[in-house]
């Protein structure tokens, strides 16, 4: 990451709105040629950590893509990515370094999640396409910012909600889009696992290793700790718990399938059964929000104690509920529907595991943002899907925070 001085979100947001003004005042135009079928894109990683290594090994699948620079601000996630990315590739600590390289063509962004917005918004700026793992914003007030930084300046920005590159759930939103489910009035997501994620073991990071300070970023000034250092998704300056890591996937699929977007109200009860003086974000949340115009309620389950019902959607009409997971949909008629049984059954396993084999989610993504980077077409999770498949998560968070019902602008 960068060696910059922290800023707060407010100023961010200033001053991104006015670099994209005067960039565009002075004529900048971002380049919108593709790459020839037979070009190398050069993709630099930022933010190696495990899920960023993941994609990694998927991404070096993808034909004419290098994995050109790795970058990280540990010198652990720094080596283990060099054992992925290509020979030549170049390691730098600044993720700013590596942006104004004008041999990068692509950045690939795995940090923290309040890194994401900072880091795509920067990238689009030095004329880099983006690939961003979710949930796209920390925070609602980012969201236009990126979506602008995209529009403006002409970039490909695929976010990382790998569900809409799925064989079998584009199968199910043209079953949904031809109306086979009847009215849908209501939404069942889950993300359920009996782990103990909490556990706190001696991790022995040398402080030494990492730059602190580029870890915070925008976030408070505090002293190094070694625990949020790698288990940050549960601190809520730097993650936004399981609503931001979890529910996100399976609500972008009911955005998209239902056609859903900023949720009007949202009610959120959450409880430490297991992560009481450890987490500051609950370890189990049950969240219910609602979209009055469209007659539709969404509700979430998520817990760390137990894992039935595992990881899945249910979307519930009056002639048929269509369930999916990562591996597979199946239809369920209503008693006395005329609507068939089916399914389409991809992966092996139990159902509502968290991956599957088959279909790799990540490498049809992937595959589709390098396609989109050399077509220049609008890949199938942009900027504007990741920060609607967000809204619903943020409004949980503030409805559990506050333990009131949470508005917009309320």
């Amino acid at each position: 990451m960068s060696h910059a001085a922290p800023f707060d979100r407010r100023s961010f947001l200033k001053t991104s709105a006015a670099a994209t003004t005067a960039a565009l005042t002075a004529g900048f135009t971002a380049t919108s040629r593709g790459f020839f079928a037979n070009e190398t894109i050069n993709v630099a990683c930022i933010g190696t950590g495990g899920r960023c290594r993941k994609l990694m090994e998927s991404l070096v699948k993808v034909p004419g893509v290098r994995i050109a620079a790795v970058c990280d601000i540990w010198d652990v996630h720094l080596d283990q990515a060099k054992q992925l990315a290509d020979p030549q590739a170049i390691t730098s600590k600044s993720y700013r370094e590596v942006l104004d390289r004008k041999d990068i063509d692509a950045v690939l962004i795995g940090a923290p999640d309040h890194w994401h917005v900072p880091m795509t918004v920067d990238a689009c700026a030095a004329g880099k396409d983006v690939y961003v793992e979710k949930p796209l914003t920390h925070d609602l007030s980012e969201g236009q910012a990126v979506i602008d930084a995209q529009n403006n300046y002409k970039r490909v920005v695929q976010v990382g909600m790998q569900q809409r590159s799925m064989p079998h759930l584009q199968k199910a939103a043209e079953i949904i889009q031809a109306g086979t489910l009847g009215e849908i009035h209501k939404v069942h997501l889950t993300w359920n696992r009996n782990a103990p994620r909490h556990k706190i073991n001696k991790l022995n990071v040398d402080s030494n290793s990492l730059n602190w300070k580029d870890f915070l970023g925008n976030a408070p000034e505090q002293p190094f700790d070694e625990y949020k250092f790698r288990n940050w998704r549960w601190f809520w300056d730097f993650g936004g718990g399981i609503l931001t890591d979890l529910m996100v996937h399976w609500q972008d699929v009911a955005n998209w399938l239902v056609g859903l977007d900023k949720p009007e109200s949202a009610v959120t009860i959450g409880d430490h059964f297991q992560t009481e003086g450890i987490w500051q974000t609950p370890d189990t949340i049950q969240t219910l929000v609602r979209y009055p115009d469209r007659k539709v309620q969404v509700y979430f389950e998520g817990t760390f104690v137990n894992a039935r019902n595992a990881s899945m959607i249910e979307i519930m009409g009056k002639e048929a509920t269509l369930y999916a997971d990562r591996g597979g949909h199946i239809i369920y008629p209503e008693r006395k529907s005329t609507v068939p049984y089916s399914e389409m059954i991809l992966g092996t396993g139990p159902r509502g595991a968290d991956f599957y084999d088959q279909p790799d989610g990540e490498l049809l993504h992937l595959t589709n943002w390098v396609e989109c980077m050399r077509s220049r077409a609008k890949p199938v999770a942009p900027a504007e899907a990741g920060v609607s498949a967000v809204y619903a998560a943020h409004l949980g968070n503030k409805a559990y925070r506050t333990a009131q019902l949470a508005k917009w602008g309320g």
